[in-house]
């Protein structure tokens, strides 16, 4: 008995210490609660306050959305800006018209987009984009509208840096304004283009609008010229593993520079810059 009295009493004072913390860490809650509670009750008083003790600045801020701007943003844009018309500046020879030909499976018309929203940056005029397939040219609207839009997102200026999109005929055309002009192609404007000036030119002969004496090289070259309403490239950038000018203009690139690049795909201003560079320091002989 007197062993089960001992262990009754241990118990007890066991329940007692328990119950002594559990009191004192309630206490400390309780306080903790409390202090909260009181320090938000004042702050909800005094908000009110402070506000009304700067009516002037809320007023800018509600009237001037542009408050919250962020000026990082803003310059960093015209860094790039002034970046791409030093770059083109800063070569020594900057080509007056460059060809995109894709000759990739399946065309990113973002990363396209992006080239041409790049060369106009820098300072070229004419850009013209092809594929063999003719994907670009079916879809022409679908790649104006996303050089439109990367032009916005690049922070390209859009009243200095505008463009004129022509597309299949001399006399359609999709005018945003007057430069620069991007052009695209299909193989209809290559060997197919040179059939049908061979039949013109035929025909003005069976109906004897002009004698077979006439027929000529140089007629032959303004009748093709004529359809294109370019000049020709200076420059193509080959996309693609594909060794081949897959029927790129073929009368139009007798002087042409071309280099290849392995993918259109997220293909980088650098990546860019560095190709205009290499046409930079080439030497054209021009035949000499």
């Amino acid at each position: 008995m007197a062993l089960l009295y001992g262990l009754l009493w241990r118990l007890l004072l066991l329940l007692v210490h328990v119950n002594t913390a559990l009191v004192s860490w309630l206490r400390v809650r309780l306080r903790s609660w409390k202090g909260r509670l009181w320090e938000r009750a004042v702050a909800a008083l005094l908000l009110p306050v402070a506000l009304a003790g700067f009516p002037d600045q809320h007023k800018k801020l509600n009237h001037n959305p542009d408050a919250t701007a962020n000026p990082v943003t803003g310059n960093r844009d015209d860094g790039r800006r002034a970046r791409w018309l030093s770059d083109g500046k800063a070569l020594e020879k900057l080509p007056v018209h460059v060809g995109l030909l894709v000759a990739e499976e399946e065309p990113s018309y973002s990363d396209v987009a992006n080239l041409v929203v790049w060369c106009m940056a820098v300072g070229i005029s004419y850009v013209s984009v092809y594929d063999n397939h003719g994907i670009f040219r079916k879809n022409n609207s679908r790649l104006l509208e996303e050089i439109l839009r990367q032009q916005n997102l690049l922070g390209v200026d859009g009243s200095k840096y505008s463009i004129e999109f022509l597309s299949n005929g001399s006399d359609k055309h999709n005018v945003v304004s007057c430069r620069p002009t991007v052009k695209v192609l299909s193989p209809e404007d290559g060997k197919q283009s040179i059939v049908q000036a061979a039949q013109q030119i035929c025909r003005s002969v069976e109906n004897k609008e002009r004698s077979s004496k006439d027929i000529s090289v140089s007629m032959l070259d303004v009748l093709l010229r004529e359809s294109k309403n370019i000049p020709d490239p200076d420059l193509v950038l080959k996309f693609g593993p594909v060794n081949s000018t897959l029927g790129f203009l073929p009368w139009h690139i007798r002087l042409t520079e071309f280099i290849s690049l392995p993918s259109h795909r997220d293909v980088s201003y650098d990546n860019m810059l560095d190709a205009l560079q290499r046409y930079a320091s080439c030497q054209q002989r021009l035949g000499q």
